[in-house]
């Protein structure tokens, strides 16, 4: 597994802070009971000098407050069995605590932007462009599909601007990962036919955003479609790395040796991915 320098729970800076539980509070936590409980999320903007930041706050299951500023939003995670009055006790501090830190080197923690996407677009793949066609209806679901080098996506009008663009963009990375699939088949095949000489089982495009890729015991290797907007030879690092993990599933002296030995610049790309990684999403 290659993972995402740019995402996940490693990323950016974060705080927590304990609670002293009242009783109720720790009965229902030690007796199991915190399904009775709705987990809640909502989403808020933070505008700081022009500059926007998602606010993504958490109601979960948990026992203590914590935040985060990560490479794509700014989580609050507040327990779910806090009282109004208590969450919204928190829930201050922390966006206090998030905007003094945001203050103290705002450009450091600038957070990747959402792409937008419009009617018209035009996405570039490699060496291949992609014309978007979006039509709105009034439906429970979305869906899309390629037409020649056209992309046509059907998204249901009774979401929120948010939420639309959060299907367009899985939509997007479906379709261009289902149209990409058969060459990124046929490349990793190649590959450990040359130098790994694994049994593969399945080879799949995942709409992953905290890993570049993945493989399991049974020889299934998922890439993140997000690599799509990467050079085709960073690309193949992951493959090959992926590769190395079904003789290595470890990252030992010898994972490594097996990397190099397919890919003897592979650090180059590695230190491709750290600096430019964040740029590459749907």
């Amino acid at each position: 597994m290659i993972k995402n320098p740019h995402g996940g729970k490693n990323s950016g800076i974060h705080v927590t802070y304990k609670h002293d539980h009242n009783l109720y509070g720790r009965l229902v936590y030690n007796m199991g009971f915190f399904d009775i409980f709705k987990n809640e999320i909502k989403t808020e903007i933070l505008e700081l000098d022009n500059i926007k930041f998602q606010v993504k706050i958490h109601y979960e299951n948990r026992r203590n407050s914590r935040a985060s500023i990560g490479a794509r939003a700014v989580h609050i995670r507040i327990p779910v069995f806090l009282s109004p009055k208590q969450k919204l006790k928190e829930e201050l501090k922390l966006k206090s605590w998030v905007e003094r830190k945001l203050r103290e080197n705002i450009h450091k923690y600038k957070i990747q932007q959402p792409k937008e996407y419009k009617n018209n677009d035009i996405i570039k793949i490699s060496d291949k462009e992609y014309i978007l066609k979006i039509s709105f209806k009034n439906k429970r679901s979305s869906s899309g599909r390629l037409i020649n080098n056209e992309i046509h996506l059907s998204v249901s009008s009774n979401l929120s601007k948010i939420r639309q663009n959060k299907h367009i963009s899985k939509l997007l990375s479906r379709v261009i990962g289902r149209e990409r699939l058969p060459k990124l088949q046929k490349r990793i095949i190649t590959l450990n036919q040359e130098y790994f000489h694994q049994n593969i089982n399945k080879i799949s495009f995942k709409n992953q955003k905290t890993r570049w890729g993945s493989c399991s015991g049974k020889g299934n290797i998922n890439i993140s479609t997000r690599l799509l907007f990467a050079p085709d030879d960073v690309l193949e690092y992951v493959c090959i790395h992926e590769l190395a993990h079904l003789k290595e599933m470890n990252h030992s002296k010898r994972f490594w040796k097996l990397v190099g030995d397919a890919m003897p610049d592979y650090k180059e790309k590695l230190k491709w991915l750290k600096e430019n990684g964040g740029k590459c999403s749907f």
